[in-house]
């Protein structure tokens, strides 16, 4: 019997321009439906930066027939239902709150629904996975954690240091996830997590979302039997209602290689000894449950990793108390 799952995509990234064209999310188009949480700033960006990405990608996803803006899970179940693309957003840092911890309800109001405290190095939230010195979540991380919690903002470990990583899960009241990180007994990358990071992060009911990036996978591999590992892994290790996909694909490659050159504190040796990154596009995701049916995983768990995972932790951050 053929199952329509929804694909749940935790992260991917239009080329952050008002000029960037929303209907390549169209890529993601299958039965079953998807969401696919949009990245709309990280470190370097302003709140006015964002607010200006936000206004141009809602109105590209207004103008697509088959798009809808992903702002409740009754509006994904709709998508899931008729086979349509729920999309909402996401911010890689939380720089761009500029300190107000009134920007969370903003933002959240116009459809960011995850958010991490650090984009690789230290800021005023908490510590990142490229800094030398690991000093965790400060007391203004521990406070954005909590507004997050009070406002339905899911709370976001990728690019964090492992100790801001485990802070986030002692002082989360709700799931937290991994949005888009490996997993580093697999492939020894900093911006991977640990073993202890993953199952402190199940144990708030969340998700590590195994990523499509090369360079996290392994040597620059960004094939599927190479996510699949880390999904296997990572299965293994805190068991199938923990684990979902997120492929931080970005649409436009040489966006991504100027982002890298101009920002190179952000991007170090770890990021570039490849050369070019080499990432998953859509349609690699699109393979991943065929992949996973055919290395033997059960139906529901297949229905878990791929999208049932996220949704849950959706349903039970998104609205507030």
């Amino acid at each position: 019997m053929t199952v329509d799952r929804l694909l749940w995509e935790q992260h991917t990234c239009l080329p952050l321009s008002v000029r960037a064209r929303v209907s390549d999310l169209r890529r993601y188009r299958r039965p079953g439906g998807t969401f696919a949480s949009v990245n709309v700033g990280y470190a370097p960006h302003s709140a006015d930066e964002v607010r200006t990405f936000l206004a141009a990608f809602r109105a590209g996803v207004a103008l697509e027939e088959e798009m809808v803006l992903g702002e409740s899970v009754a509006d994904i179940d709709r998508v899931h239902r008729d086979g349509g693309i729920a999309v909402a957003f996401d911010l890689e840092d939380s720089g761009p709150l500029e300190g107000d911890l009134g920007r969370v309800r903003e933002f959240f109001d116009l459809g960011v629904r995850t958010m991490l405290p650090t984009y690789n190095l230290r800021n005023a939230a908490g510590s990142g996975c490229l800094d030398e010195v690991d000093e965790g979540l400060t007391a203004y991380g521990r406070d954005l954690v909590r507004e997050m919690n009070a406002v339905g903002m899911v709370v976001d470990g990728s690019h964090c240091s492992i100790r801001t990583g485990l802070d986030l899960a002692e002082v989360t009241q709700r799931p937290m996830v991994y949005s888009h990180s490996s997993m580093r007994a697999v492939w020894d990358h900093p911006r991977n997590v640990t073993d202890e990071q993953a199952r402190a992060c199940a144990a708030t009911g969340g998700v590590i979302g195994i990523t499509g990036v090369g360079i996290f996978l392994g040597p620059n591999d960004a094939s599927v039997e190479a996510l699949v590992r880390h999904i296997d892994y990572a299965v293994e290790l805190v068991g199938p209602d923990h684990v979902g996909v997120a492929s931080d694909f970005a649409f436009d490659h040489e966006d991504l290689v100027q982002e890298m050159t101009t920002n190179p504190e952000l991007f170090p040796e770890s990021y570039t000894r490849w050369g070019p990154i080499e990432l998953m596009p859509p349609e690699g995701l699109l393979q991943v449950e065929a992949a996973l049916e055919a290395r033997g995983y059960p139906a529901d768990a297949v229905t878990a990793v791929l999208g049932g995972n996220f949704r849950r932790v959706a349903t039970e951050v998104w609205s507030a108390p």
